[in-house]
């Protein structure tokens, strides 16, 4: 699918159930004409990998994911080799007569043999979508491995030479900002920070991803659980997706209007530590009531 508008990138969305704004579906608008990757940073539960997982579906490509980790590096981003395959042809190898041992060396680093990581499947199954889903939580060395394979967009395996994508994968990247990235990734990036919703837009978001949930109950959630995120002194404010599920619970309890017993009996649904529940189970009824 062509966008040739950021409003049509809005209503493609919008029509997968993914509610952008205005400033958000110009920066993947951009991002796509200017095949540049787009880096969102914002708050647990703001939709970053959401909108990722929404383009994928509506352009009808292919979503390949990599979730960084504190220790990643470029083995689990690239490629590997499938070492207990690659004994078993030996074997075979053996058991048919043998072959020469420089032949034999060849064989094992055949396609068949080789498992593609997420950077190295994105540019084989391009057009695809890239996520590199919370690169904050690796270290300085993968940053500056992953910079070096987006300024080129492509991969060289040594054994079978370079593979180079086709079609640049469309790549976006998530970030907690549990730390700063470095400014050249930066660069190399288009930008955009995710907030929290509006009161009306979360509503809205409710209702589309939830339809099962009245519209005075999206409501009355919404307003509570954006109260308890303007708290600040929670471990984990709840996201959006927490809002949903809680929606959800409530909804599926039979609930039409929150009260005390309902909103206890389902909070774990929207905080998940045992000491932002104790928080809020004490603020409870003066959270209804507001």
């Amino acid at each position: 699918m062509q966008f040739d508008t950021p409003a049509e990138v809005a209503t493609g969305l919008e029509q997968d159930g993914y509610l952008s704004d205005d400033a958000l579906a110009a920066a993947t608008y951009l991002a796509l004409r200017m095949q540049r990757p787009l880096l969102l940073e914002g708050e647990p539960g703001t939709g970053k990998t959401a909108l990722a997982e929404s383009l994928s579906r509506i352009l009808s490509v292919p979503l390949v994911r990599m979730q960084c980790y504190e220790g990643i590096d470029a083995t689990q981003a690239l490629y590997d080799w499938d070492f207990p395959r690659q004994i078993l042809h030996l074997r075979a190898l053996e058991a048919a007569g043998g072959a020469d041992a420089e032949d034999a060396e060849k064989s094992l680093y055949d396609p068949r043999f080789l498992l593609a990581r997420p950077v190295l499947q994105a540019s084989q199954d391009s057009p695809a979508v890239l996520l590199v889903d919370e690169i904050d939580r690796a270290d300085d060395e993968f940053e500056a491995f992953l910079l070096e394979v987006l300024s080129t967009y492509q991969v060289t395996i040594p054994e079978l030479g370079t593979v180079r994508a086709a079609t640049p994968p469309v790549v976006v990247l998530t970030s907690n900002r549990t730390r700063e990235l470095h400014d050249a990734l930066k660069r190399r990036c288009l930008y955009h920070w995710i907030d929290h919703p509006g009161l009306e837009r979360e509503v809205q978001i409710v209702r589309t991803r939830a339809p099962e949930v009245s519209d005075a109950l999206a409501r009355q959630v919404v307003e509570v659980t954006q109260q308890v995120r303007g708290r600040g002194d929670l471990l984990k404010p709840p996201g959006v997706a927490e809002t949903i599920d809680w929606a959800r619970a409530l909804t599926y309890l039979g609930t039409t209007d929150i009260d005390l017993a309902a909103a206890s009996a389902t909070l774990g649904a929207l905080v998940k530590y045992r000491e932002d529940s104790e928080k809020v189970r004490h603020a409870l009824d003066q959270l209804l009531r507001a």
